[in-house]
């Protein structure tokens, strides 16, 4: 059994009391040698989660949960980064925080980890519960001014980083959207299952965070922007102008030129009020038909069926789902999960009429079957909210990409970046468009750093993660092809980790009861793949 932790008192504690200092008691919660390199070891002193990290001979404190969720942050979670040193990685969501200093270093959280007081005492760990204060920027930049259009993962995460950094200026958000910036991932995966008046999806920044930053937040549709001025146009006839502009206006559903696509109970996953309507109009009695076959049909084919809606995917495209990207046996066992589920596949098929009067009664395939169903959901794919921008602004020489492109410091013109979902960059060669929620916070932040003159950092490797009917994936990498997959592990028990090789190289990996490998692949891919991947899946 663990050792409860014993109080020692500490240096100067005697002459305070508790209504006039904070508790300056120090804590015996280990043996020094029980904390060991590459490993958070986790203790509870007066009900806080605190966690111990050892560099060489030193001992870290900081808070034992990640801010974001609550993961708890315990086991191989300590890495070393060449972009910050010694960090410790959420194993849900792959938060990256300084070990000696609790910061946020990557995404998705939106705020460090408390700091402890440490000191070491004859071979014993002791641990106080009063935070170290944290570290306060220098303010910089007072009288620039800063306009972000659009409300979503990088858009929080710019103006994050900015007051982070001590951006003392003036910033204006503006989005279409009367809700700050939210969970957007969390609406495909369920909320709505609880009904309309649950689907409050978590705040990535609340009100009171733009109260105490003063920042403005400006509800409206944005119809142009002179980039020459750096000033935006309202459909109102409002305008604001700024030193710097960062468009996040992300993506907008697709919809295919269908007869019918604009009957009632045709709808698409993008917002809370998607949300709302689906919770609202959907029960367990009726039959919807998905048309897609990607992450977002899968997830809402999933959340769907535990409401207890008869759901038929149409995904004429992929005989397997997620084959393209995830490869024929990970393919297979979503295939599995979701048939074991009830869900249908069409894949020999495509919709070519959508029917009914007034309401969708039904749809109608290419080879003259017709499917009754009461709502039609489309997930085939996103387009790049960019309207207001002049046709030569960001456009992609090639024509192959629809986003803004975007230089290597997230800057589209002097003054003007763009982030997230909108903006496509150069990878190795390759102009890419990454359209997932951690990657559009780390876009978020390597443009706020530009705007305030820092160094640029690496960008890690995009990262994503969905859950279907219980169970989680995890997939990393840059969506590059491969020409095999090597896996160890369950696949059928969904405890796997899958390598995905393009001749010798490894690509990507998908994983599935793997979270901490996974962490540790967020920070080094690269030293990860040669240290445990190759010794025993390669």
């Amino acid at each position: 059994m663990e050792k409860a932790p014993q109080p020692v008192l500490g240096p100067d504690a005697s002459a305070e009391t508790p209504d006039q200092q904070p508790d300056r008691t120090l804590y015996d919660v280990a043996a020094v040698e029980d904390v060991r390199e590459g490993e958070v070891f986790s203790v509870i002193i007066k009900e806080q989660s605190i966690a111990l990290v050892r560099v060489g001979g030193e001992v870290h404190a900081l808070g034992g949960r990640c801010p974001h969720k609550g993961a708890p942050l315990r086991g191989r979670l300590h890495c070393y980064s060449k972009a910050h040193g010694d960090v410790i990685v959420c194993p849900w969501h792959k938060a990256v925080f300084g070990v000696r200093d609790g910061r946020v270093k990557e995404p998705v959280a939106f705020s460090g980890l408390p700091v402890y007081p440490v000191r070491l005492v004859e071979g014993r760990v002791l641990v106080g519960v009063s935070p170290l204060p944290a570290r306060v920027p220098e303010p910089c930049m007072e009288d620039s001014s800063v306009l972000v259009l659009g409300g979503g993962a990088a858009a929080a995460s710019a103006i994050y980083t900015l007051r982070e950094e001590g951006f003392a200026g003036s910033i204006i958000l503006i989005g279409d959207e009367s809700l700050p910036p939210y969970d957007r991932p969390s609406l495909s995966k369920g909320i709505f299952l609880g009904g309309p008046d649950k689907v409050q999806p978590p705040l990535l920044l609340n009100d009171a965070f733009f109260a105490h930053h003063e920042i403005t937040r400006v509800q409206g549709t944005i119809t142009s922007l002179d980039c020459t001025a750096k000033r935006v146009e309202l459909a109102d006839g409002r305008d604001y102008s700024a030193d710097h502009v960062l468009i996040t206006t992300g993506g907008r559903p697709a919809k295919p030129d269908l007869p019918g696509i604009e009957l009632t109970g045709v709808m698409t996953m993008h917002g809370v009020q998607d949300a709302r309507q689906i919770a609202e109009e959907i029960t367990g009695e009726q039959a919807v038909v998905l048309i897609g076959g990607g992450l977002t049909t899968l997830e809402l084919a999933s959340a769907l069926r535990q409401k207890g809606a008869g759901v038929t995917v149409i995904a004429p495209e992929q005989v397997i789902p997620m084959e393209a990207q995830w490869g024929r046996e990970v393919g297979r066992i979503l295939l599995r999960l979701h048939a074991d589920n009830g869900v249908a596949f069409i894949t020999d098929s495509e919709v070519v009429n959508i029917y009914g009067k007034d309401h969708v009664e039904g749809i109608e395939l290419d080879d003259g079957m017709k499917l009754p169903c009461t709502h039609v959901l489309v997930a085939v794919g996103n387009e790049p909210c960019r309207s207001f921008l002049p046709d030569d602004v960001g456009t992609d020489a090639d024509g192959g990409v629809s986003g803004i492109v975007v230089d290597e410091d997230m800057r589209v013109l002097p003054g003007i970046y763009a982030a997230g979902d909108v903006a496509a960059f150069q990878h190795e060669g390759t102009l890419c468009r990454i359209e997932h929620w951690r990657q559009a916070q780390i876009e978020g932040r390597a443009a706020a750093r530009t705007i305030l003159g820092l160094s640029r950092q690496p960008m890690p490797i995009p990262w994503y993660w969905t859950q279907q009917f219980g169970k989680k994936l995890e997939y990393m990498g840059w969506g590059e092809p491969f020409d095999r997959v090597l896996i160890e592990g369950d696949l059928s028990g969904f405890d796997f980790m899958a390598a995905y090789m393009r001749g010798q190289k490894v690509v990507a990996l998908v994983s599935a009861g793997r979270s901490s490998a996974m962490a540790r692949a967020a920070v080094d891919f690269d030293g990860f793949v040669a240290k445990e991947v190759r010794t025993s899946i390669v």
